[in-house]
């Protein structure tokens, strides 16, 4: 196993999932002649929808959007950012509200690989349901937490393939509700800028020291 320094008296210890996430930064300029094809995309989204979700909900949704013409109705929407229609892709990150209705539905592929045994989806749906029927504050928190949890996957599988990625969130929540056909129980939780960079990019930015954002209990 590789270390890291971590203090003047401490070692950590790194792999290259750790060099990844270490070596990630916002891109800000990306090659504009570059372009990802479908299926590059759709094994993005699908590491994607790898990270966790509550009671397997997997509440969230993806638009691709890759086109001149989509970038084209998107980037006004989106404070005419140029990166909207610079890079290869702009993600659309979607999460629906946490509904513990669709729990059944969505476990039936775990009970069928011979993950969960079939009496235990009642024992999921009931808390569900005690948590989230009738909550809309909570409905929404998950939407936000499960399309982040995708979004931060995305990011950090691009960067281990050698793509640039940035998340958004200057753009009217409303407006691309409306021009991009989301549902009703859908919200627009961020934008997701993905492709291959060119220069002038910078670094990943130092952070605060982990004392100042950690304490012990």
């Amino acid at each position: 196993m590789n270390y890291i320094s971590n203090t003047a008296t401490e070692t950590a210890p790194t792999n290259a999932v750790i060099e990844t996430i270490l070596s990630r930064s916002a891109a800000k300029y990306y090659d504009t002649a570059a372009t990802l094809t479908d299926d590059q995309i759709r094994y993005l989204v699908r590491i994607g929808t790898s990270a966790p979700t509550s009671f397997h909900l997997q509440n969230w949704r993806f638009i691709a959007v890759r086109t001149p013409e989509a970038k084209a109705r998107l980037r006004p929407i989106a404070w005419n950012q140029p990166a909207i229609t610079e890079a290869a892709v702009t993600f659309i990150i979607i999460g629906q509200l946490a509904d513990a209705s669709t729990v059944p539905e969505r476990l039936a592929p775990v009970v069928e690989a011979g993950i969960m045994p079939a009496h235990l989806v009642p024992e999921w749906e009931a808390p569900a349901r005690d948590l989230y029927d009738n909550q809309l504050q909570r409905q929404r928190d998950e939407a936000v937490r499960s399309a982040t949890f995708g979004t931060a996957a995305i990011i950090y599988v691009a960067r281990s393939l050698g793509l640039g990625s940035t998340p958004m969130v200057g753009f009217d929540a409303d407006a691309v509700h409306r021009e991009f056909g989301l549902a009703e129980d859908e919200i627009p939780v961020m934008l997701l800028t993905v492709g291959p960079e060119r220069a002038g990019n910078w670094p990943q930015k130092p952070r605060l020291p982990v004392a100042d954002v950690l304490s012990f209990a």
